[in-house]
């Protein structure tokens, strides 16, 4: 039996998990019951050996993922979209009768790629191009490629931990990230070859080296690095250097994770840390109930028990 990597993503009450070419959510709706959703899927890097060359595959991985974020975050949402959802659920429907399924489906990713570029422009936006427009105002007082990418680097984390620390006041969110720590705690347990019960996975950690939170912390080290080396006569250019960069960062700092995550070695670790340490912002301790709906996700992609005793008994390959 090959050994299994599970990922994963915290939704609005409930949580997403993955493996290989299939995903499920699970969500605690209004009533406390728990719905899931299986879905299978074909993933780019199954289609092309092109797709799965290193630097490349982080690309993929990345837009993949953010897609099947939303995708699931829209899910977990429409649970808790009105306070009468019966009323909100008689006009969804009420607008899906007056569209035939392949106009819906268009609708729907019409509407999934939209939400999927502006987050990438928000992001990219806040998180790259306003650090280096601040960037280009000081280096009018300061004429030192070096020490603007590095103060540059600074002002980028800190608007992203900042960005962070402010969504985290909000109640909703808060209950995102306990639901993420849940996520965790299930990963980290799953991983250790225990069996999966609340009481289990609540003794694990809610901090994991696979994060996204570690991916984008990554992210904004790796960009500091790479853009010491930029050199253009005028800011406009620098902008866009940087601005195409930003795929080739992404499958660097994939490929960091990626390494990370596989690794036990005291370099590994020893690097993962910065990262766990941002995820005390992106990440709560989880209740019981929490920590079930994380493990109706796992049960719902793998047969944990039968991975699990495959693993006791030495017959897991990596």
């Amino acid at each position: 039996m090959k050994r299994v990597r599970i990922g994963g993503q915290a939704v609005m009450e409930g949580v997403m998990m993955k493996n290989g070419d299939r995903y499920a959510v699970a969500v605690r709706k209004p009533d406390k019951d728990i719905e899931v959703k299986v879905v299978d899927y074909v993933s780019m890097e199954s289609r092309s050996v092109f797709f799965r060359v290193p630097i490349i595959r982080g690309v993929v991985n990345f837009v993949e993922s953010l897609v099947i974020g939303v995708k699931t975050l829209t899910y977990s949402a429409s649970f808790y979209d009105d306070e009468e959802p019966e009323k909100a659920e008689k006009e969804k429907k009420e607008k899906k009768k007056e569209r035939t399924p392949e106009q819906q489906k268009r609708a729907d990713d019409a509407a999934m790629i939209g939400t999927v570029l502006f987050s990438l422009v928000f992001a990219i936006a806040l998180f790259m191009m306003l650090p280096a427009f601040i960037g280009e105002l000081i280096d009018k007082v300061i004429d030192n490629r070096i020490i603007m990418s590095a103060i540059e680097g600074v002002i980028r984390l800190g608007i992203f931990l900042g960005y962070v620390a402010l969504i985290s006041l909000m109640k909703d969110i808060q209950r995102v990230f306990m639901y993420h720590g849940a996520e965790h705690k299930t990963i980290n347990c799953f991983e250790a070859g225990v069996p999966l019960t609340p009481e289990n996975v609540k003794k694990y950690s809610r901090y994991h080296k696979r994060c996204g939170t570690s991916f984008l912390f990554i992210v904004m080290i790796i960009s500091i690095i790479v853009f010491m080396f930029i050199s253009a006569d005028t800011a406009w250019l620098r902008l866009v250097i940087r601005l195409l960069l930003v795929p080739v960062i992404a499958g660097i700092s994939y490929e960091f994770i990626m390494f990370a995550g596989k690794s036990d070695s005291k370099l590994a670790n020893a690097l993962s840390v910065p990262g766990m340490w941002v995820q005390r912002l992106t990440t709560r301790e989880p209740d019981l109930d929490m920590i079930a709906v994380a493990i109706k996700s796992v049960e719902a992609v793998i047969d944990w028990e039968a991975y699990q005793d495959a693993m006791h008994k030495g017959e897991i390959e990596d």
